[in-house]
C-alpha cells in the first residue's frame, strides 16, 4: 500500500532536531519543546502503526519512481513495532534527562542531537534500500558521537576512541559489502535484492554470496556488539552519563540486531550457508562473554551493560534457529529488552545520584530510606530475568520452543543458564545495595521525585507489556512471519513487479 505516512517517524524527529538547533543556550525553551516534539512523534507513530494494522505494509518510493528504481521507505509490521518502541522510550528519556543531564551538555544541543539520533534509528528500521541503510546508520552514529563527547571529560574522550575506530572500520566494510552485492544482483532495493538472490543463488558463486553475508555480519555485528566485535561497547558505554547510556543501551545495539535479522532473512535464507553457522556460534559466545562480565564486575553500570550482551546473544540464537517460534521469540525479546534496559539504566542512575558511587561494595541499606526505589528495581530485575508474568517470560518461552524444535540443544541450554545468571547478577545489586545496615555516602538528591516519575512509569509499562501480552502477540507474529517467510516482505514491496 503506497502512503506517505511511513515517512512521518523519520521526518518529525528531523524537523524537531532542526527546530531545537534554533534555540542554542535557551534551556528553558529547549526542555518543553523537546518533550512536546517527543509526544508529537509518539502520536503520529501510533497513527502510522494503526495504518499498518488496517492496511498492511506501507511503502513510499521517493520521486514516485517505480519500484525498485526509487528509494523506498517500508513500514512493515516488524519495522513499525521497533519504531513504536523507540518513540515510546523517547519521552521518558527526555523527562529523565531534564534532572540528570548537566546544563553544559544541554547547552551543547543535547536535545537536538537526540532527535537527530532518533531520525537515524527510525530511518534504519524503515528504509527499504540497502545503501540508505548505510546513510541512516551514519546519521545515527554522527549524532551519537556528538552526544558522547558532550561535556568533554577525559573518560568520555577515552571511551569514544574505540567507538569511533570500530564504527569507521565497519562503515568502510559496509560500503564494500554493498558494492559487492550490487555487482551480483544490480539493485539496491532490499526486496528486489532478496528476490534476485533467491533466483541466482543456485547459479552464482556460493562462496561469493557467503563472503558478502559474513561482511554484513561483521558490519552489523559491530553495531550490535556480538562476539568478538563487542570490545568497544563496555568502555564506550560506561563512560557516558546515565540518560545517554540508557538511550544507547536501549536503542543502538537493537538497530544492529534488526539489520542482521532483516538482511539474513531476506538475502541469505534461500540456501543457508556457513554464514548462519558463524552467526549461531557468535551468538553462543556473546552469551558466554556477557555472563562472565555480568558476574565479574561490581560496577552497576558494567553489570547492566554486560546484560545487554547476554540479550543480544539470546535474540540471535532464537533468530538463527530458522523456526517461526524462534523468530517470534526474537521479536518479542527485542521489544522487551529495549524497554527493560532503559528502565534499568534509569534506576541505576537514581542509585548513583543517591550514593555517588557505582560500586555495590560501597553502600547498602537503601531499602530503609528508599522503599519505592527498592520495589521498582525488584520488579525490573524480575522482568529482565524473564520471571512470569513479566515481559521477558513470553519471549523466552517462544525462544526456547523454537530453538529446541530446531535441534539446537546447546543454544537452548545457554538461554536457560543465562537466565539464571542474569537474575544472579542483579540479585547482587539488590542484596548488597538495598539490604543490610545503612552504609556508605548519602547525598541530598535534588529532583529525586522528578527522576523517579518517568522511571516508575516506564517500569509500569514493562509490567503492562508482560501482563497484556495477548494484545501484542498477533502483531509480533505478523512481524516474525516476514522474517520466517521473506516472500511476504518482497511481495508487499514489489507487488506485481
Amino acid at each position: 500500500m503506497m502512503t506517505n505516512f511511513a515517512l512521518l517517524p523519520i521526518l518529525i524527529p528531523f524537523v524537531a532536531a532542526i527546530c531545537l538547533l534554533i534555540l542554542p543556550h535557551k534551556i528553558k525553551y529547549q526542555r518543553p519543546a523537546a518533550i512536546i516534539w517527543s509526544l508529537v512523534l509518539l502520536a503520529f507513530t501510533i497513527f502510522t502503526f494503526t495504518k499498518v494494522i488496517k492496511e498492511g505494509t506501507l511503502v513510499v518510493t521517493m520521486g514516485d519512481w517505480p519500484v525498485p528504481f526509487g528509494i523506498s521507505i517500508v513500514a512493515d509490521m516488524l519495522a513499525i513495532l521497533l519504531v513504536l518502541t523507540t518513540t515510546v522510550i523517547l519521552p521518558f528519556i527526555i523527562l529523565y534527562s531534564i534532572k540528570t543531564i548537566s546544563v553544559p551538555r544541554e547547552e551543547g544541543l543535547y536535545y537536538s542531537l537526540v532527535f537527530f539520533m532518533i531520525t537515524g534509528v527510525n530511518g534504519s528500521f524503515l528504509t527499504g534500500d540497502i545503501f540508505n541503510l548505510f546513510v541512516f546508520f551514519e546519521v545515527m552514529l554522527m549524532a551519537s558521537y556528538g552526544i558522547i563527547v558532550l561535556g568533554g571529560t577525559r573518560v568520555q574522550l577515552q571511551g569514544i576512541v574505540k567507538y569511533l575506530v570500530f564504527n569507521v572500520i565497519a562503515s568502510a566494510f559496509f560500503i564494500v559489502s554493498v558494492a559487492m552485492l550490487y555487482g551480483v544482483v544490480g539493485t539496491l532495493n532490499m526486496a528486489d535484492i532478496g528476490q534476485k538472490l533467491s533466483e541466482v543463488q543456485g547459479q552464482a558463486d556460493a562462496g561469493l554470496i557467503s563472503v558478502i553475508a559474513i561482511f554484513f555480519l561483521f558490519v552489523f555485528g559491530s553495531k550490535a556488539g556480538i562476539f568478538p566485535l563487542f570490545v568497544w561497547l563496555p568502555s564506550s558505554y560506561v563512560s557516558a552519563p546515565i540518560p545517554i547510556l540508557a538511550l544507547f543501551g536501549g536503542l543502538l545495539t537493537k538497530v544492529g540486531l534488526y539489520a542482521i535479522m532483516r538482511t539474513f532473512s531476506l538475502f541469505f535464507s534461500a540456501e543457508p550457508g556457513i554464514e548462519w553457522s558463524f552467526l549461531r556460534w557468535s551468538a553462543y559466545l556473546t552469551i558466554i562473554i556477557g555472563v562472565i562480565g555480568a558476574m565479574s564486575y561490581r560496577n552497576m553500570k558494567n553489570i547492566v551493560i554486560y546484560n545487554i550482551l547476554i540479550a543480544i546473544g539470546v535474540i540471535l540464537v532464537g533468530f538463527s534457529s530458522h523456526t517461526l517460534d524462534g523468530m517470534t521469540g526474537s521479536v518479542f525479546y527485542t521489544i522487551h529488552d529495549m524497554l527493560i534496559k532503559v528502565a534499568l539504566f534509569m534506576i541505576i542512575g537514581v542509585i548513583l545520584f543517591i550514593t555517588g558511587t557505582p560500586d555495590i561494595r560501597d553502600f547498602s541499606g537503601l531499602i530503609l530510606r528508599y522503599p519505592g526505589l527498592t520495589f521498582i528495581f525488584f520488579i525490573a530485575m524480575l522482568g529482565l530475568a524473564g520471571i512470569p508474568p513479566f515481559s521477558g517470560f513470553i519471549g523466552k518461552l517462544y525462544l526456547l520452543k523454537g530453538v529446541f524444535q530446531s535441534g539446537d540443544i546447546v543454544g537452548g541450554l545457554l538461554i536457560l543458564i543465562s537466565s539464571l545468571f542474569v537474575l544472579l547478577s542483579l540479585l547482587r545489586i539488590f542484596i548488597l545495595g538495598f539490604w543490610g545496615k545503612e552504609r556508605g555516602p548519602r547525598h541530598m538528591v535534588y529532583g529525586y521525585r522528578q527522576m523517579m516519575f518517568p522511571t516508575i512509569l516506564l517500569v509500569c509499562l514493562t509490567v503492562a507489556f508482560g501482563i497484556g501480552i495477548q494484545f501484542v502477540t498477533p502483531y509480533v507474529q505478523i512481524a516474525a512471519d516476514s522474517l520466517a517467510n521473506p516472500m511476504i516482505y518482497i511481495q508487499s514491496v514489489l507487488g506485481g513487479n
